[in-house]
């Protein structure tokens, strides 16, 4: 009697990409969940100002939208750096920890209280706990 071994012709990258995908489900998801907490559970109006303008409201498609749209962007950019260098994650990791820094002063500088201000910065840092390290997985 023979042993015969059968090896997977679907190659590895088929099985990061769908990793890649729920990461960006995950962090989608992780915002979504921060804003369905603050708005409905604690009741925190998430008002941001730009300058002089009228407060604007921070709604559920806004927070999906934008947490989608910029975890592609990030996607992306890892995907770009993955066929032009060999330190692919650890140069989009540095960057992906600077654009966290830069989108925390978004609600430092916009939110209308302290608790929009809590909130929005507790959702920037949900939804990049969560990209982060999905991306960064082989």
């Amino acid at each position: 009697m023979s042993a015969t071994t059968m090896q997977s012709t679907r190659p590895a990258t088929v099985g990061r990409g769908w990793s890649r995908a729920l990461g960006v489900a995950g962090a989608v998801l992780a915002a979504v969940a921060v804003w369905a907490v603050a708005v409905p559970v604690l009741g925190i109006s998430l008002l941001i100002r730009f300058g002089n303008t009228a407060p604007q409201g921070v709604g559920l498609p806004a927070v999906a939208g934008g947490s989608l749209v910029l975890s592609l962007l990030g996607l992306g950019l890892l995907v770009a750096l993955e066929k032009l260098s060999a330190n692919a994650r650890t140069i989009w990791t540095s960057v992906a920890a600077v654009a966290l820094a830069a989108s925390l002063g978004l609600p430092l500088v916009a939110a209308t209280t302290q608790a929009t201000m809590g909130a929005l910065a507790v959702m920037h840092v949900a939804a990049a706990g969560v990209l982060i390290p999905a991306l960064r997985r082989r």
